[in-house]
């Protein structure tokens, strides 16, 4: 049912935790199943330098959001702006049908970063 890349995720996840100030954070939501993700960034200038998360949920929003942390690490402002689901989805070997949600929460949150730079 998981993906390898998922379960490891999910049993090992990386950058838990929060930032404290000056770092951002913001925190999405998903309304229908409540799963919650909160996400703390770390900026030099315009490159993320250190990101940790922390998930309520399911298995595939708590992977995903480990996923996510990877990801997002040494990434620009604008190197953000590119996230979509299926990179997500990808960084976590695939997402059956009822866990996408996971991967749109993962992207929600990216874009919260990128609408409050803007």
């Amino acid at each position: 049912m998981y993906s390898q890349k998922l379960l490891d995720h999910f049993q090992n996840p990386r950058n838990t935790g929060e930032l404290e100030p000056p770092a951002q954070t913001v925190e999405v939501m998903n309304p229908v199943c409540g799963d919650i993700l909160r996400v703390s960034v770390l900026w030099d200038r315009d490159v993320v330098k250190a990101v940790r998360y922390k998930a309520r949920g399911c298995t595939a929003s708590i992977a995903t959001g480990s996923a996510l942390s990877e990801w997002m690490e040494g990434r620009s402002r604008a190197e953000l702006a590119g996230v979509t689901a299926e990179v997500i989805e990808e960084a976590v070997g695939g997402l059956s049908a009822e866990s996408k949600h996971a991967a749109v929460l993962a992207v929600d949150a990216v874009r919260r970063f990128i609408r409050a730079s803007g």
